[in-house]
């Protein structure tokens, strides 16, 4: 008996091993805060270093929800502070949703985000920062029918910010919203699936070298749908499902500079006959790609069967590095650097995640 005992316990830890393999950094973005529950971290790099941002509140859906930030000072997160609220007038105030952080090249600091009675009817809107988000502008409220980037960061193409955008209200649509005077004017595509053979919103862009994008987005399908374009983002091929599963739960990805994409995203298949194609939201992994098709395993972030671990928000920094920041149970934003020179990889068959 202590000999299978000591046999599984360490098989079980060389498994976890192997799955940790590149990265530098795991904890907490902070142990302490005003509000209990937490989600849709996002982040970004500033010419001062790394800022995330989140919603926190009783609840989501709370109209005590608002939007908080932290910066990387010193080597060490400081603590949260409240910049945007859903304050409407003296006697409505409605929840804030889904933070997108945005570093303009060579320009301002952008924070979109959504305030809304819930996601039917929410509308976008913005704040700016000129130091690099110590401090913040008055909100802007977007055009209407505009709402900007859903959950994931938008990608500058020849000149113009592409924001990956989403509705909810008559199937899951996703679409593209288009400025070139940071977010001053706005300019949108139509939605690029009809949002009942293949559900598909909070899309992330993907860049290859030869000039394509693809997205890759959540759905209802219980597959990662993804959808492409060879012509700068202006028009986009219909949506096709992925080999890899998703669990009705937000992912994000980023392209690397090396020419490899790597995704972020929980690796589960829920059963076909689960509602809207919902699944546990744990595990919670990384994959990395040469051309957005075949998949290789790489990073197992958490596997904890106790709650949830979803919503990531990805990016490389200028030293290479990439940080991932994601919802640990509701109940506090955690931050992974990793170095992807040093990710192990193995190929995803069919699916199926390694061992």
């Amino acid at each position: 008996m202590n000999i299978l005992f000591l046999f599984f316990s360490w098989h079980s830890f060389a498994q976890a091993k192997k799955w940790k393999t590149g990265i530098l950094r795991d904890e907490f973005i902070y142990q302490k805060a005003s509000f209990p529950q937490c989600h849709a971290a996002t982040i970004a790099e500033t010419k001062e270093g790394l800022i995330a941002a989140w919603f926190g509140g009783s609840y989501e859906g709370s109209n005590d929800v608002c939007i908080y930030t932290s910066r990387m000072e010193n080597d060490r997160w400081t603590d949260p502070v409240q910049v945007a609220d859903g304050v409407i007038n003296d006697t409505l105030r409605y929840a804030c949703y889904n933070p997108v952080l945005c570093q303009v090249p060579d320009g301002e600091l952008l924070l979109f985000y959504k305030i809304g009675p819930n996601v039917a009817g929410w509308t976008g809107w913005m704040i700016r920062s000129k130091d690099n988000g110590r401090t913040w502008s008055k909100r802007e409220p977007l055009p209407n029918g505009y709402l900007g980037p859903i959950k994931n960061k938008p990608v500058e193409v020849a000149g113009i910010l592409i924001c990956p955008s989403s509705t909810e209200k008559n199937g899951w649509k996703a679409h593209f919203e288009y400025t070139q005077d940071m977010g001053k004017t706005w300019a949108k595509s139509p939605d690029i699936n009809d949002g009942k053979t293949l559900s598909a919103i909070q899309p992330s862009i993907l860049q290859y070298k030869d000039g394509s994008l693809q997205v890759l987005c959540r759905s209802q399908n219980t597959t990662i749908n993804q959808s492409w374009s060879y012509d700068n983002g202006r028009t986009w091929s219909n949506i096709t499902a992925t080999e890899l599963p998703n669990n009705n739960s937000g992912t994000d990805a980023v392209s690397l500079k090396d020419g490899r994409q790597l995704l972020v995203y929980n690796h589960v298949k829920p059963p076909e006959t689960a509602s809207e194609g919902r699944g546990v939201r744990t595990p919670l992994n990384v994959a990395v790609s040469k051309n957005g098709e075949q998949w290789y395993a790489t990073l197992v972030l958490e596997d904890s069967p106790v709650s949830e671990y979803s919503y990531p928000s990805v990016i490389q920094s200028q030293d290479g590095m990439v940080h991932i920041v994601y919802t640990w149970r509701r109940e506090k934003i955690k931050y992974v650097k990793m170095d992807p020179s040093q990710l192990k990889i193995q190929k995803i068959k069919k699916g199926q995640w390694p061992d």
